[in-house]
């Protein structure tokens, strides 16, 4: 029936011999597979690809396939952040912010082994717990049902990490029938594309790294600074806005004292869940103020955060509280057991041997962030990383690497390090960008002409300048639009 089908679809789109060899992998996704008119499908591959033998992994394939009658023969491989994102779950979004792309290339989601709802290393059906309080507040890591998730595994946790995966990707491709692609990564992603770049230089004839995470960043260890330079630019930004700063005057001494009195103090305050809307009673240590760190990863949310230091100094957490529950959705999207995989064996290499103590110093995280973040790799599966894994990544392929001047995990000191050992790259910044600049529209233009010509050099980047922060909230309801004509 698929062949048949397929062989019907092609009568009907008039499409080549690269699109027949996709049609005959794939069929058209059912209701909650993916898009419509998108293509689905499932490839297995070993789960040691060393072995060649024995267990196998299903790995997810969604194609959004080209619109013209006559497409490129080079699709556009979208490569997920995380780690841990499954990206044929992204097909809908990414199907949207690439329209034009897709007039001419096919785009390519493939679930990297260990995400997806069905695999067990997300850990999701774990994490559920029925009978939890659903008026709870606790902000770490559940690690004993993290535990509970790697001792249901079936599989091999230590054989999920990016070099592996990447020559999934490579199969999956020769699968599909494609010869050279273009790879779109954004955040995590970055670090698969570069790890493809290296394993499968013939294949790639162009990439696009978007906040870069190079192989020899230690996720974990560098978060502190880097998410202390994102909250300094907020505390600048505000102080030079007439009205941030005419209602949140020393905004950063503000800040400094409240960190301190929480370290000295840690109070009890009584406030209502942000879910649930019932009143609970919470210990605020300085672990609270750690939730001011997903806010900053998007420039509107962050625009939220001389309030909430103005109301938590003055005694009201609630605001604090409400951010920490405004990642849940994101939170829940990530294979937990998957991030493990990749952190624990291509990172804790580098943070073993760094002094945490002195990498966090004068941040409001602090080493307690690592602490918190590393308790899984005391005990999960850990591959042997060789060390030329961290070498930098070297190429003549064509590069467009983008960078938020805004970003608190990828700012652009790292795209500027990936840029010194790829010569035909260039490294635009977007200054009013968080993480990730795909969304903004100068950016996506850029890379649509880059993926048309392969060459970033002669792109016009000056609509990137265009951008501005938006502005803050200086009161709940929101920024203060100024005096109306008329009126006051």
């Amino acid at each position: 029936m698929k062949f048949l089908l397929s062989i019907l679809l092609l009568g009907m789109c008039g499409c080549g011999t690269r699109t027949s060899t996709v049609l005959l992998q794939l069929e058209l996704c059912g209701a909650g597979e993916g898009p419509s008119g998108a293509y689905c499908g499932v490839h297995e591959v070993f789960e040691d690809r060393a072995a060649g033998e024995g267990r196998k992994v299903a790995l997810k394939v969604v194609v959004l396939p080209a619109l013209s009658n006559e497409p490129l023969s080079d699709p556009l491989f979208f490569l997920a952040g995380g780690p841990g994102q499954a990206a044929t779950e992204l097909a809908g979004p990414i199907q949207s912010i690439f329209s034009r792309v897709r007039r001419q290339r096919d785009i390519v989601l493939v679930d990297q082994r260990g995400t997806g709802k069905d695999h067990p290393l997300r850990c999701e059906e774990v994490l559920k717990d029925e009978d939890e309080d659903p008026n709870a507040i606790d902000l770490e890591m559940p690690w004993e049902k993290i535990r509970e998730c790697l001792a249901s595994f079936e599989g091999d946790a230590a054989l999920y990490t990016t070099t592996v995966a990447m020559d999934d990707l490579d199969e999956v491709r020769a699968w599909l029938g494609y010869e050279r692609i273009n790879l779109y990564g954004g955040s995590y992603g970055t670090r698969a594309a570069l790890v493809y770049l290296r394993q499968h230089p013939q294949m790639v004839r162009s990439v696009i790294l978007d906040g870069v995470a190079p192989t020899g960043m230690a996720i974990p260890l560098q978060m502190p600074s880097d998410i202390q330079r994102a909250l300094d630019k907020v505390l600048e930004a505000c102080a030079a806005e007439p009205g941030c700063n005419e209602r949140f005057p020393d905004l950063g001494e503000k800040f400094r004292a409240l960190l301190a009195k929480l370290e000295r103090e840690q109070p009890k305050a009584r406030l209502r869940h942000p879910r649930t809307g019932e009143p609970v009673e919470l210990t605020i240590s300085p672990r609270v103020l750690h939730t001011l760190a997903g806010p900053l990863y998007v420039p509107w949310m962050s625009s939220l955060i001389p309030l909430v230091i103005q109301e938590a100094s003055e005694g009201n957490f609630a605001p604090l509280l409400a951010l920490a529950f405004s990642g849940e959705g994101i939170a829940e999207a990530i294979s937990q057991g998957m991030h493990f995989s990749i952190v624990c064996s291509e990172d804790a290499p580098l943070v073993e041997a760094a002094d945490p103590e002195a990498a966090a110093a004068g941040t409001f995280l602090g080493a307690s962030l690592l602490q918190t973040r590393w308790k899984a790799c005391e005990f999960w599966p850990r591959a042997q990383v060789p060390p030329e894994y961290y070498e930098p990544v070297t190429s003549d392929a064509p590069v467009l690497i983008l960078s938020g001047d805004l970003d608190p995990v990828t700012p652009p000191r790292w795209g500027e390090l990936a840029a010194r050992t790829l010569p035909n790259s260039r490294h635009l910044i977007a200054p009013a960008a968080g993480h990730g600049v795909l969304t903004n529209g100068c950016a996506m233009r850029l890379i649509e002409q880059f993926l048309e010509t392969a060459d970033a050099s002669k792109l016009d980047a000056s609509c990137l300048e265009e951008g501005k922060r938006p502005p803050f909230f200086v009161r709940p309801s929101g920024p203060d639009a100024g005096p109306r004509e008329g009126g006051s």
